[in-house]
């Protein structure tokens, strides 16, 4: 829950789905306010059904911790590689590495509920393994952020407000090892 209600998740939803509207009046969301409103709707019920299966079921069900955990005091190129191969591989409830049923089932079951109800998507098995397929590919940019953000912050002597709170919020909610 907390996730779906981040005040950042929500600003970031909005904005892709002012882009979407405003690139494309033309869209299955339709124009004006109405395609908007239609386009936060579905980001908001993909939100919802990824983080129902990949945050809370799949990872009570085969107890799996969900969340990234940041090695600070690694050297880079592991840390690299560990946000890449923690799409597939992560931490179990007993801390022992298993592989990341969170994603690789959360994926593909987001993307085939997703066929049921997002306009103008092509739903055939081609085109939902795509997505899947996209889905893990971009998935480490997430823990990039997470794993670096806060160096990157720590380095420049970030002093803006927001962008701190963003900072503190990235490294208190999916830091897993930082302070």
């Amino acid at each position: 829950m907390r996730n779906l209600l981040d005040p950042f998740n929500a600003i970031t939803i909005l904005g892709q789905s002012a882009i979407t509207v405003a690139s494309d009046s033309h869209s299955s969301y339709g124009p004006g306010m109405r395609g908007f409103a239609r386009n936060v709707g579905v980001s908001f019920a993909q939100d919802t059904t990824g983080e129902f299966f990949g945050t809370f079921l799949i990872p009570s069900i085969v107890h799996q911790d969900p969340h990234y955990h940041r090695l600070p005091d690694a050297a880079i190129p592991h840390r690299i590689g560990h946000a890449i191969l923690q799409v597939v591989w992560t931490q179990g409830d007993n801390g022992r590495g298993m592989l990341n049923y969170s994603n690789l089932l959360g994926y593909a079951i987001e993307d085939e509920i997703s066929n049921l109800y997002v306009p103008g998507i092509q739903s055939n098995g081609t085109a939902t393994a795509s997505r899947y397929a996209i889905g893990l590919a971009t998935s480490p940019i997430d823990n990039f952020i997470t794993e670096f953000l806060p160096d990157v912050a720590r380095h420049i002597h970030v002093r803006v407000v927001l962008v701190q709170r963003v900072i503190d919020q990235v490294a208190r909610t999916e830091g897993g090892n930082s302070p």
